[in-house]
């Protein structure tokens, strides 16, 4: 693996992207954010993914993140994004738009494996569970090292309600939850994934991990419960890495 790679990090309103040091999960320089197209159909953002490329010059392999279930490099679903990218072979889409080599991954499986590495997770071995809360639940799984992809544990049914229509962020300030019933809301959705998964660590990402002094003295788990480290450089730092990772495979394909 180098010591070099670039991640890319697709969101619904924004494309963000950085060539980052693979050693020390630090970006070596500042980061390039490009809006996202609207609608945000499939060649209209592979276009910005190769303008953001050819600003730094990059022409190597790349880790772009989705926000989506991605398997094999094909996009199953679409969340911000425009319908048409399910079923969208996203990894052979870029590959030809950009002239580079991607790898494609969901976007908090990339947040996940950058805090197991270099964030709130590192040093830390057996099953970190990180846990994104915003508009809705996003979730990664790593054990010893190793990425489970697409858990998409937000869409667990929980007192028959889908858990992130009940427990993200966006629910918290549609219902003018206090933190305090929100911690509420939150323990009943980590308890039931502790009895599920049995992690040894969470993880919570997202921006509400910058306020963790409001909600997490509310949270009763039996698991420690910290706030993420790397906040919006996550999904780049954790991209660059899975495609560093993978290159010699990528190269040859």
């Amino acid at each position: 693996m180098t010591d070099s790679g670039f991640g890319i990090d697709i969101g619904g309103s924004g494309i963000k992207g950085a060539p980052v040091d693979i050693a020390t999960g630090k970006l070596t320089q500042d980061r390039l954010r490009v809006p996202t197209p609207q609608p945000a159909k499939p060649h209209a953002v592979a276009d910005v993914v190769r303008e953001v490329l050819d600003h730094f010059g990059w022409t190597g392999p790349f880790g772009c993140t989705f926000p989506a279930v991605v398997q094999h490099g094909v996009v199953r679903t679409a969340a911000n994004v425009h319908h048409s990218w399910v079923g969208t072979d996203a990894t052979a889409l870029l590959r030809e738009r950009t002239g580079r080599a991607p790898v494609v991954v969901n976007d908090a499986d990339a947040a996940g494996l950058a805090e197991v590495q270099f964030g709130a997770a590192k040093g830390r071995g057996g099953t970190v569970l990180v846990i994104t809360l915003g508009t809705g639940i996003g979730s990664a799984l790593v054990h010893d090292g190793v990425l489970v992809p697409n858990t998409e544990l937000g869409h667990l049914e929980i007192d028959g309600h889908d858990a992130e229509t009940r427990a993200a962020d966006s629910a918290r300030e549609r219902e003018g939850m206090s933190w305090e019933e929100w911690g509420g809301r939150l323990t009943r959705y980590f308890t039931h994934v502790e009895d599920l998964l049995w992690p040894d660590l969470i993880v919570v990402g997202g921006g509400v991990s910058k306020k963790s002094d409001h909600w997490l003295p509310h949270v009763r788990a039996r698991t420690p419960i910290v706030p993420a480290a790397l906040r919006n450089e996550a999904g780049i730092i954790g991209a660059a890495v899975l495609a560093a990772r993978t290159e010699p495979a990528v190269a040859a394909s």
